[in-house]
């Protein structure tokens, strides 16, 4: 399934950036996130991440592995799904007039096909919902910093 969101945030790209960047803090502003671990070097492309997922935003079911594999400061990070859930997704920013515009890119699908695609057919407009969530939560944090 593939999707694509953007907001505009209040805040420079720099400020928007240093909470994308920071992994530890992906439970804070994901609803869907219960906790991750880094595992490997601590460094941006090759980074690797396992996230464990909470289904509907409440069940910690799923652990998703991550790989960074585009890192380029203030501007765009991307990564592969690695596991159940396999491939990319992509941060973006852009300065715009008042701040920085985030876009959030997602194709993804889930194994096994063609039970998985299914099975995300149904969950995709819930999951849609926690990213436009997820967005407004960076929104929250890069403007209160101010």
């Amino acid at each position: 399934m593939a999707s694509t969101d953007s907001i505009l945030i209040q805040a420079p790209p720099e400020r928007v950036w240093a909470i994308l960047a920071d992994w530890r803090r992906y439970p804070q502003w994901m609803p869907d996130v219960a906790g991750v671990c880094r595992r490997g070097p601590d460094r941006e492309v090759g980074l690797e991440l396992d996230v464990k997922t909470k289904l509907f935003g409440l069940v910690p079911l799923v652990t998703d592995r991550i790989r960074v594999i585009a890192w380029e400061p203030h501007r765009r990070m991307a990564v592969a799904h690695l596991g159940v859930v396999h491939g990319r997704a992509e941060w973006r920013l852009e300065p715009s007039p008042g701040g920085t515009r985030f876009a959030w890119w997602e194709d993804v699908h889930l194994r096994p096909a063609p039970l998985g695609d299914v099975a995300l057919a149904v969950y995709w407009p819930f999951q849609r919902r926690l990213f436009r969530r997820s967005m407004r939560n960076v929104r929250r944090l890069a403007e209160e910093r101010r």
